[in-house]
């Protein structure tokens, strides 16, 4: 049998002569957020002209996109399982696809012939001294990919983080590797004004002691991680985490001592944030990144306590309904993992699923909720799915409440400027109040 170093040897290659070997017309992935692999990427990018029909599909983007240019037109078309910054105006242009699906569904549909995928580009560890390379930052459906994937080419990078959980790989089980040294791309805490601390706040009052957290992505997010600073054994089981559980980690405040399962330990799919996040996460023994049928699996979700489930929306209409991914007709992000977090949290009995918005936006001159939504709005958490609303004016929860309660507590968190509008709204569909 070979040695590992020999077969790792021999399957070293530049970058264009990789990506040459991926065929005409096949579904390719990329890995997700920062475990892009931007040596492979722009390899790709690069040759464009000598491919046809390639199918780029990847969750949250962090890196440049240059696969959406027009001028790539019958040569690569991206399919975005999640909308960032950099692919939205292609998506919305008609010149590139969304695919919807449940983030915890993807190991699934891309080995039972759902979703397949012919060829996964990734970022990886060098090898350690057993042959395994570590996924890092990215093991939720990156790690599916890989291994269903016919083609493997990986970017063998030393600033990657090697982290523990589900990340590894066997050399063997990849095609071809590149060795490239390049920074991880960083998302930095952006700033939390007087309106996201105010939801901070009006957040952290329903995280009771020992609670296991979720938390989406962005400022409310993080502006809640601002005001759990007095809480105790607080455990992490989320689909990603930022620098903002670092802080608490090293104040002690997330011990995971009250965990059912992985007690002691941080849980999360994936990893974004600055190089203080991924220097935390190398070799930490605390910290398990894992396959997102585990993470995600709202039946593992709830065997935690005191589930505590934290995403943002941009509409909340007067039944409850709400819409975190679209305006309008036009797709703004995606689904991701919220639904696998809200239901995961309704099936925890002493389980808390929050979403969160400013109460209004276009700096002030519209509300975030409304009576009805636009003809085409997308509902990614449906009515009966909904839990707490919070807004800066407030936290409501409509669990068990009537349509006409709901309304009235919704219009309770409202920008004050829009509640006499809503309110007559309510009257018309509900009749007088009592």
């Amino acid at each position: 049998m070979m040695d590992w170093r020999q077969l790792y040897e021999s399957k070293l290659t530049s970058a264009d002569e990789a990506v040459r070997r991926i065929p005409n017309g096949s579904r390719v992935f990329f890995g997700q957020a920062a475990n892009q692999p931007p040596v492979l990427v722009d390899a790709l990018v690069r040759g464009y002209r000598q491919f046809r029909d390639l199918e780029i599909v990847h969750w949250v983007p962090m890196g440049k996109s240059e696969y959406c240019d027009p001028k790539m037109k019958g040569h690569m078309r991206h399919n975005a399982l999640f909308v960032g910054n950099s692919t939205r105006s292609a998506v919305q242009e008609g010149r590139a696809d969304y695919t919807p699906f449940f983030y915890h569904q993807a190991p699934r549909f891309f080995s039972d012939g759902t979703f397949p995928i012919d060829a996964a580009l990734v970022s990886v560890t060098p090898p350690d001294a057993h042959g395994y390379v570590s996924l890092g930052v990215s093991v939720g459906g990156t790690k599916a990919a890989a291994l269903n994937a016919g083609l493997v080419i990986a970017q063998v990078n030393d600033q990657m983080p090697r982290t523990m959980g589900d990340s590894f790989l066997h050399v063997s089980q990849l095609s071809c590797c590149v060795e490239a040294s390049t920074p991880l791309p960083e998302l930095s805490p952006g700033p939390i004004g007087e309106v996201g601390e105010a939801i901070g706040r009006n957040i952290a009052a329903l995280v009771e002691d020992g609670s296991t957290l979720q938390l989406g992505i962005g400022s409310i997010p993080d502006a809640v991680l601002k005001f759990l600073g007095d809480k105790k054994d607080l455990g992490i089981h989320s689909e990603m985490f930022s620098d903002g559980v670092v802080d608490l980690y090293e104040k002690g405040v997330i011990t995971g001592a009250n965990k059912t399962l992985d007690r002691g330990k941080m849980v999360a799919a994936f990893l974004m944030g600055t190089r203080k996040l991924y220097d935390f996460v190398d070799n930490h023994p605390g910290v398990l990144v894992k396959t997102v049928d585990y993470v995600n699996n709202p039946a593992v979700i709830c065997q935690n306590p005191k589930v505590v489930a934290i995403n943002s929306c941009l509409q909340v209409d007067l039944n409850g309904q709400v819409n975190s991914e679209s305006m309008g007709v036009k797709q703004f992000s995606g689904v991701g993992g919220q639904l696998d977090y809200v239901r995961g949290a309704a099936m925890c009995p002493d389980g808390k699923a929050i979403l969160a918005m400013p109460s209004t936006a276009r700096q002030g001159e519209i509300s975030r909720i409304v009576p009805v939504f636009e003809a085409g709005t997308t509902v990614t958490t449906t009515r009966t799915d909904v839990h707490y609303i919070v807004t800066e004016y407030g936290a409501v929860n409509l669990r068990g409440k009537s349509l006409r309660e709901r309304a009235r507590l919704l219009i309770s968190i409202a920008h004050p400027k829009f509640r006499e509008q809503l309110r007559e709204a309510c009257r018309s569909r509900y009749g007088e109040e009592d």
